[in-house]
């Protein structure tokens, strides 16, 4: 008897905590946003992206101009190696080698250093779209707002609860609006923060 009660006591109490559990989630307002597709239709993303592309393609140009250069250089050695005799063509050789060697770091440093300077303007812009969700959420009377795309924390979610459309078209915006505030040059920007 007293197992019987004991058991009917906890089937209540379950039930009964299933019951809050099921009212507080239906007063709960959640939605989800698509990382990989902000971070695709998001204009300030395609514009570091285009920047840092733009760079690149600008350094491998200085690059390639040196490679040429230096591949003449190798041309003229071969060319000149026997007139001009086998203690000349070591140490043309070595030069060659040393120059070389030169370009090769030189081009891994420029890499290097764009790489770091993309990764921490992309940082930068992460911790300001997480900032945007976070204050649109808040606007909005959002309880959560989950993340799916790339780095999923979201399995599943119906539709209506995508909110993506919504926040690309706003950061866009505040973007654009932005934009339009900030001085024209990179020197004027180290200016204004002066």
């Amino acid at each position: 008897m007293k197992k019987s009660l004991l058991i009917i006591a906890l089937a209540v109490s379950i039930i009964s905590c299933n019951k809050e559990q099921t009212t507080t989630s239906n007063e709960m307002k959640t939605a989800y946003v698509d990382t990989a597709k902000l971070m695709e239709e998001y204009t300030e993303a395609k514009d570091l992206e285009a920047k840092f592309k733009s760079k690149s393609e600008a350094e491998a140009k200085k690059f390639e101009v040196e490679e040429a250069n230096f591949k003449a250089e190798v041309a003229n050695f071969q060319k000149n190696a026997q007139a001009n005799g086998q203690a000349w063509a070591q140490q043309k050789n070595a030069e060659l080698e040393q120059k070389q060697q030169r370009l090769q770091y030189a081009a891994q440093s420029v890499g290097q250093k764009l790489q770091t300077e993309s990764a921490t303007e992309m940082d930068s812009l992460v911790k300001g779209v997480k900032s945007f969700i976070k204050g649109y959420g808040k606007d909005k009377g959002y309880d959560f707002i989950y993340g799916t795309g790339d780095a999923a924390t979201v399995l599943y979610a119906k539709d209506q609860y995508d909110i993506t459309a919504e926040v690309i078209k706003l950061i866009n915006e505040k973007y654009a609006a932005d934009a339009k505030k900030e001085p024209a040059t990179d020197a004027e920007k180290e200016e204004a923060k002066k």
